[in-house]
């Protein structure tokens, strides 16, 4: 990508979350690197789940542990229930405890007809983006203390909508909504759900998704006129995963530029 995203927070980390330990799922590239990297400047140790993107998660491995921190990387379809419970497993085995889980993986493809979007791809994106939400949370519920924080990255499109990614904003809908459920069917736990909608935001997703002449002007017509970087989304988990945030679940942070989208 030219330019490369930018994904080491700033400033340094504070030890907002020393010692806990992270599940982040599609954690080599984009938000999820950017977040990993946050997690290891606030003390966290991360498991980082990806699917084919080996090179970008060996990548993202090396940034957290240039900050200190310890990168578990695990290879698995999220979209499948078995894979996520292995996940769960394997994260145990290796750092003996789980404290926040964050539900990132997802996938978009365009189309500017409903009529085009096959039953394959609408079964694909509900799988990743939505029904592996519910897969992970169930493999890691019995794990999790109290005071263990679940963040759900949905989408500015579950507010305001997308003509052409019918399915994607559809299920960062039933993100929302999943999340607001969860939090209240979590909180006699003590355990807090909350969620990210990010708007555009520089990430590999981004070229690899959209034609050339959308990438030029991507994120452009936001307030702020251009597009966020993982960096700059990466500090609202933080946040959400740390007792900073302790009187919130159920609750939706918004790092889009300046749209208004009153949800």
């Amino acid at each position: 990508m030219v330019p490369q995203p930018e994904s080491s927070a700033a400033p340094a980390g504070q030890r907002k979350l020393q010692d806990k330990v992270a599940i982040i799922t599609g954690g080599d590239s984009g938000i999820g690197r950017a977040t990993a990297i946050a997690f290891a400047e606030e003390g966290a140790s991360v498991a980082i789940v990806y699917l084919n993107e080996t090179r970008d998660s060996i990548e993202t491995q090396r940034l957290v542990e240039s900050r200190g921190g310890k990168c578990l990387r695990i290879r698995a379809n999220v979209g499948d229930e078995r894979q996520c419970r292995t996940v769960v497993e394997k994260t145990l085995n290796a750092f003996h405890r789980l404290d926040i889980v964050v539900n990132n993986a997802a996938e978009q493809n365009t189309k500017e007809d409903i009529r085009d979007i096959t039953s394959r791809q609408l079964e694909r994106t509900f799988r990743t983006n939505i029904f592996s939400m519910f897969y992970m949370v169930k493999a890691a519920l019995p794990k999790l203390p109290e005071g263990g924080s679940i963040i759900n990255t949905t989408s500015v499109t579950a507010y305001r909508g997308s003509a052409h990614l019918l399915d994607y904003s559809a299920t960062k809908g039933a993100i929302v909504a999943f999340t607001r459920s969860l939090s209240q069917a979590l909180a006699p736990k003590k355990i807090r759900v909350n969620a990210v909608a990010p708007g555009p935001i520089w990430t590999p997703l981004i070229p690899s998704t959209f034609p050339r002449k959308k990438v030029k002007t991507f994120g452009s017509d936001v307030p702020l006129g251009r597009a966020g970087e993982p960096n700059e989304v990466a500090p609202c988990f933080v946040f959400l995963a740390g007792a900073d945030a302790s009187f919130m679940t159920g609750q939706v942070l918004h790092p889009n530029g300046g749209e208004i989208i009153n949800g």
